[in-house]
């Protein structure tokens, strides 16, 4: 390694496919001064034993967008470099076995369409006339995909080398890499294991299966876990019809492929076996772990089942090799919340080779411009907390997350492992009350209140169980009165001499408000893309409240840190629980709690101190479910002890506890817009219907500023719409196509059902003139097209629920006088 520079203005970390496309993608962006460090050969981790199946139908639209650029740059790649990648499109069968799994294929395909893809529902004649092999006595039917395919891993691998050294990049085998060294939070140097150090700005890690490990190193929480991922090659198969097409049997949890006139059967246990990556036997080349016959049994049996004459041929290699998972499933990438310029893409779960391309890119924009050029705030490394990478959390995860990859995807599904992490202060009051918990962010927390109804998880694409749990819920919050425990919410101080400016400078919103006031702003990144949202509390002079969504408070933090500096912040989200008393006889609960009657003369939007059952706490005059009420903010620990006298206090009132899944059903009729999915970094506050929040006329400037300003003047070319169902409830979720007049238009964003409202509700995204109103909009015929089946749509022009906000904003008849 005479010839290894002592500085790079980048650095990837591993040779293998991720590293090599984003390699590639930063020499094809013209990035300078780039090297790649492989600490055996390139392809010789985990890359080289891929399946390689080209599976560009994913489960959500992010994952979709990002395989589908596969298909143009493995093209690109081939014409460039005269590289074969060994990809053929073969066209693919999704089999179901069961009727549930024939709706989740069906709604598959409606995001195929979404897509572009070729994603046709067949039944058992037509999959069995296409493919006579088959035994297809236990089928319902099935999927057919025409862009599935195939490419040769290696051959990957190698065009993106090749590409990546045409542009520039230089790679280096047997350089491996001992750990990353910082210097006040950022990207110092990379340091080899033989103790030579290149000097770096930025650095890559994709390091696959030995991605945490390094991270850990460097005091980076890399949530990921290797597991030893088993596949059979056969022997030559006798009139095998090519192309063959890639078969996934998704309720025996197994894929078989053709490779060279044999085939490759593997799958997903319930089971897996965690290997670990830091063993001493694990540190080689090319590395293939011992047959397990006993662990591939139900693989082989499974194989047999679907394909008989596979009886007939002799295995002829069975391989074993690590493979990384993560909690939720899907990778992790983007830049790390605890180093600046340390960026991370691994963890793919099986899907590296398909991810590869539009994680490539995605990274080499990431890397270059300090942004991500879409939007992949589902696959941010920021959305995961440093307990999820711990080595006891993941060993309790990881073999539900492999066994998820064929498992059904319910709607509302929730993790059974690696439970209880973080519990809310009153989690044991919740559960006397009958709750019934999930695991959103992390949080254990009540998704609805059984009393008789469903009391567990008991999924479906139908009528939901806990549907008659979320109305009671609902009409209470309507009628009477509901508690809700919303203390997960990320909690962010800032403070200080700066801190009003500094906020100026990020807030879309004008947030020199009186004190006591809090007011509602996104922020914003340079596009004018909604980064994060949530409500600016004035506690002081120099003193504010920044309250986000749950999932999000460390995502939010980190953006605030690097665009106001840590010192002037303080993440107060574990010190602070939060108790929402909403509904019309919240007052008279307050009062019968002894609270004291300034708090009933609040305006909205406003809050205050006060003791309450000898508690000091601030209650501020905000709702998320459209409801009168305040959002109690008190100690942490405090938090049972006010909840229990709450509860006892507003019984005669008919307070009842509220579950997560009604605060949904609310949200939804009141059209209020949910980040991460109604709103993200791809969309603004105009195409959002969220311009009243932005501080026009402010005297500073603020992110984004420029670019909202632009589409002020012209008009946004897209609207988000509440649409509802006419006459009907299908489980409206995400995703779901819509149709304008009979063309596609767009999907939907989220969807719910509407208790107060009696309606079934969804909001998307869809194509408008120039300054098209949505008068004008709702003239048109909108369809919704959910499993297959259409239904339709009117367009409402306001919220269905109190559209003047009287009930949220005013205090109500029923208050004690």
């Amino acid at each position: 390694m005479a010839d290894l520079p002592d500085s790079a203005e980048i650095v990837i970390i591993g040779g293998g496919v991720i590293g090599l496309s984003t390699a590639c993608h930063l020499g094809w962006r013209g990035a300078h001064d780039v090297l790649l460090l492989e600490r055996h050969q390139l392809t010789s981790g985990t890359s080289w034993h891929a399946a390689g199946i080209i599976g560009p139908l994913r489960a959500t639209m992010n994952l979709t967008r990002l395989s589908v650029y596969a298909l143009e740059a493995f093209e690109r790649l081939e014409r460039e470099t005269e590289q074969s990648t060994g990809y053929k499109r073969t066209g693919g069968f999704w089999l179901a076995q069961t009727e549930d799994r024939m709706t989740e294929l069906k709604r598959v395909a409606d995001l195929g369409l979404l897509a572009g893809l070729n994603a046709r529902i067949m039944n058992v004649d037509d999959i069995q006339a296409r493919l006579p092999m088959l035994q297809t006595a236990d089928l319902t039917g099935g999927m057919w995909v025409a862009e599935d395919g195939q490419a040769n891993p290696v051959d990957v691998c190698m065009a993106y080398a090749k590409a990546a050294r045409h542009h520039g990049v230089r790679i280096f085998e047997t350089a491996a890499v001992q750990m990353v060294h910082t210097d006040q939070r950022a990207v110092k140097s990379v340091e080899l294991t033989d103790g030579r150090t290149i000097r770096c700005k930025k650095v890559v890690n994709c390091a696959g299966a030995w991605a945490r490990d390094l991270g850990t190193r460097s005091g980076i929480a890399i949530p990921l876990q290797a597991v030893e991922h088993m596949y059979v090659v056969t022997e030559p198969v006798a009139n095998l019809p090519l192309p063959f097409p890639i078969l996934r049997d998704l309720d025996s949890r197994i894929y078989i492929k053709e490779d060279t006139g044999k085939l490759v059967l593997g799958g997903f246990e319930p089971d897996a076996k965690p290997f670990d990556v830091t063993a001493s036997n694990a540190d080689v080349p090319f590395l293939e772990l011992p047959e397990d016959w006993e662990q591939f049994e139900p693989f082989m049996e499974a194989g047999l089942n679907r394909i008989p004459t596979l009886g007939e041929c002799g295995i002829q290699h069975f391989m074993n090799g690590p493979e990384s998972f993560t909690p939720d499933t899907k990778q992790v990438m983007g830049e790390t919340p605890e180093c600046s310029n340390y960026f991370v893409a691994a963890g793919f779960n099986s899907i590296g080779i398909i991810s590869s391309a539009g994680v490539g890119r995605v990274m080499a924009d990431w890397v270059v411009d300090g942004s991500a050029p879409m939007d992949v705030s589902d696959l941010d490394i920021a959305r995961f907390e440093p307990d999820m990478a711990t080595s006891d959390f993941l060993n309790a995860r990881i073999r539900e997350a492999v066994a998820s990859q064929f498992e059904m995807h319910w709607p509302y599904k929730q993790m059974k492992t690696g439970r209880g992490v973080r519990q809310l202060a009153a989690h044991g009051i919740w559960c006397k009350a009958g709750a019934v918990f999930g695991a959103p962010a992390g949080w254990e927390r009540p998704l609805w209140f059984a009393t008789g109804e469903c009391d567990a998880h008991d999924y479906s694409y139908g009528d939901q169980p806990w549907w008659p749990a979320a109305e009671r819920e609902c009409l209470a919050a309507r009628d009477a009165a509901v508690l809700i425990d919303l203390s997960p919410f990320s909690k962010i101080e800032i403070s200080g001499p700066e801190a009003l400016a500094s906020l100026q400078h990020v807030c879309s919103a004008d947030v020199a408000i009186s004190q006591n006031r809090s007011i509602y702003t996104q922020l914003l990144n340079e596009r004018g893309g909604i980064e994060a949202d949530g409500t600016v509390t004035r506690l002081g002079s120099n003193r504010f409240l920044f309250v986000g969504a749950a999932p999000s408070r460390r995502r939010d933090l980190t953006w605030l840190q690097r665009h106001l500096g840590a010192s002037i912040l303080r993440d107060v989200t574990r010190n602070t629980a939060v108790l929402g008393l909403m509904g019309p006889r919240a007052g008279d609960t307050w009062i019968a709690a002894g609270g004291d009657r300034d708090a009933l003369a609040l305006d909205f939007g406003t809050s205050a101190e006060f003791t309450l059952a000898g508690i000091k706490l601030r209650a501020s005059r905000m709702s998320f479910i459209g409801e009168f009420g305040w959002e109690l903010y008190l100690p942490w620990n405090e938090a049972p002890t006010l909840a229990r006298h709450l509860i006892a206090s507003g019984k005669c009132h008919g307070l009842i506890p509220m579950g997560l899944h009604a605060v949904d059903c609310c949200r939804m009729e009141k059209g209020f817009r949910h980040w991460g999915h109604d709103i993200g970094p791809d969309d603004t506050p105009i195409e959002a219907g969220l311009g009243f929040s932005v501080g026009w006329n402010k005297d500073c400037g603020f992110i984004g500023r420029a670019a909202l300003l632009k589409q002020r003047i012209h008009g946004p070319d897209r609207q988000l719409v509440q649409l509802a169902v006419t006459g009907a409830h299908p489980l409206l979720l995400h995703d779901e196509p819509i149709f304008c007049n009979g063309k596609l238009a767009g999907h939907t964003t989220s969807g719910a059902r509407g208790f107060r409202t009696g309606l079934a509700l969804c909001m998307a995204y869809i194509p408008v003139s120039e300054h098209e109103t949505l008068d004008e909009l709702g003239k048109s015929k909108f369809e919704i097209s959910v499993a297959g089946t259409r239904f339709p749509l009117t367009l409402l022009t306001r919220p269905p629920y109190d559209p003047d906000g009287h009930r949220m904003r005013g205090q109500t008849e029923s208050i004690t006088t």
